[in-house]
């Protein structure tokens, strides 16, 4: 495997949990939504965005 496949794979992974935590989130559902496609559109800027600007998880 190459290192782009490398990096890829850990993308995605880090997509699937950020996608995950919206979800989770105390945020209303019109957020999550865009939040969620904000991420699947840009996968690595809208990731980066989220972890600084998105919604917090809703558990304690």
């Amino acid at each position: 495997m190459e290192y782009g496949g490398i990096l890829g794979l850990i993308i995605l992974i880090a997509d699937i949990w950020a996608i995950i935590n919206v979800m989770g989130s105390g945020a209303s559902t019109g957020s999550k939504i865009i939040w969620t496609i904000l991420i699947l559109v840009l996968p690595v800027i809208g990731l980066i965005i989220w972890f600084f600007a998105g919604p917090r998880s809703g558990r304690v």
